[in-house]
């Protein structure tokens, strides 16, 4: 159950989401006995993985531009390709990934061997800020916007800095009124469309803030909870091809055609669970509830073992396909990026079964001078996220913990 508490906020805010001011604030649940079991919380990493993720860092600290920022292709995914609009420019989205990494390693700005890197790369998300509390720099979307505001949330929490807390409350503030009626998000803000990929994005970077106190209104959250269980796949008879467990990229109650041409992967379901996480939502339990109070019309109720069974049995279709391999492909690097924290707070027996593979992938495939490959996207990419999962099990980014 997704347990309530009044919080006072502005009658400001709720005005900007079109509701009264006397409806209570979001506040993430503790999780029911009756879950997935979390097992215990002991770490997997091995020498060799700490020893990747040391050398992963020491390329994100070489490669760190004398603004903060990391370089990269500026785009946008197209089918599985991407399309490239600025060559190798400062990119908000991948430097506050970076930056994640390197909070991972357990540095804080003004303390340890990072700090320095974190402090630069602060800066450059500051000063990336509009006056209207996006945060975006050469056409960069609302994906970027997204991880730019876990970091702040994330360095938040461990400085109390008020000008973070500045930053990260706008920053807030044009997430939750950039979310369109679906109640979801899409790649610019105050889009009519959503799309899974970029709700779990936002959703991870509300709670993160909310973790931090940051006002986060309730409305927000309920409305994406909404729009992604209607996402699940709970009849292969209702979505004829697709697995129950599994979630559509986009979901579209009014326009069957579209939603008949939609698709399920690995990494949208894993996006799925971890957007259910991020909200307070985590037992099967909690969605009966969620469903029953909402009064939304479902034929049956999704279920974690499901989803959870899908993310680990389709773990491969992110490595190899009919077409041949994805080794260096995004889709290896954003699906596991979702699926590391999904899996992580699901805990025993899918944690363990699934982090010793990835692990050992995300190992395996590092080149000698510590980078990730990677077509087109950028090496800064995917060697901030592979130090991310390689640094899942350090527990130092409260975001990522159970």
């Amino acid at each position: 159950m997704i347990r309530r508490r009044i919080l006072p906020l502005a009658s400001a805010t709720f005005a900007a989401l079109g509701v009264a001011a006397s409806l209570t604030a979001w506040t993430p649940a503790a999780r029911s006995q009756d879950g997935p079991p979390a097992g215990e919380s002991r770490s997997l990493a091995t020498p060799e993985s700490r020893k990747a993720a040391e050398k992963g860092l020491a390329w994100l600290e070489r490669n760190q531009q004398d603004d903060g920022s990391w370089l990269c292709p500026v785009g946008f995914k197209l089918n599985d390709g991407y399309k490239v609009l600025h060559d190798e420019k400062p990119h908000v989205g991948i430097s506050a990934l970076a930056g994640t990494a390197f909070l991972a390693s357990g540095s804080i700005p003004g303390r340890g061997p990072y700090a320095k890197q974190i402090e630069r790369c602060l800066d450059f998300i500051l000063s990336s800020q509009d006056k209207d509390g996006f945060i975006a720099k050469h056409d960069t979307r609302m994906y970027s916007h997204a991880f730019a505001t876990m970091f702040l949330a994330e360095v938040y929490g461990t400085t109390r800095d008020e000008r973070v807390r500045k930053s990260l409350q706008r920053a807030v503030e044009f997430t939750y009124k950039a979310q369109n009626k679906e109640g979801g998000w899409r790649y610019a803000p105050n889009s009519n469309e959503s799309d899974m990929s970029i709700t779990v994005c936002q959703v991870v970077a509300l709670r993160a803030a909310k973790n931090k106190g940051i006002a986060v209104p309730k409305e927000s959250i309920d409305a994406a909870v909404d729009y992604v269980l209607k996402s699940a796949v709970t009849s292969s008879d209702r979505r004829p091809g697709f697995e129950p467990g599994a979630f559509v990229y986009q979901y579209k109650s009014d326009n069957a055609q579209a939603e008949a041409m939609t698709r399920t992967s690995f990494a949208l379901t894993a996006a799925g669970l971890t957007t259910l996480y991020g909200a307070g939502v985590y037992t099967d339990q909690d969605i009966r509830e969620f469903i029953r109070n909402r009064g939304i019309k479902m034929e049956r109720a999704p279920s974690f073992r499901h989803m959870l069974d899908y993310v680990l049995n389709h773990y491969s279709d992110v490595t190899t396909d009919n077409r041949g391999q994805y080794r260096d492909h995004y889709f290896f690097y954003y699906g596991n990026y979702y699926a590391v924290q999904a899996m992580y707070i699901a805990g025993d027996p899918w944690w363990t079964k699934y982090y010793t593979r990835v692990r050992d992938d995300v190992v395996s495939r590092q080149e000698a001078d510590g980078s990730w490959p990677i077509e087109k996207v950028g090496r800064a990419y995917s060697t901030a996220v592979s130090t991310i999962i390689l640094q899942v099990p350090n527990n130092y980014l409260p975001i990522f913990q159970r």
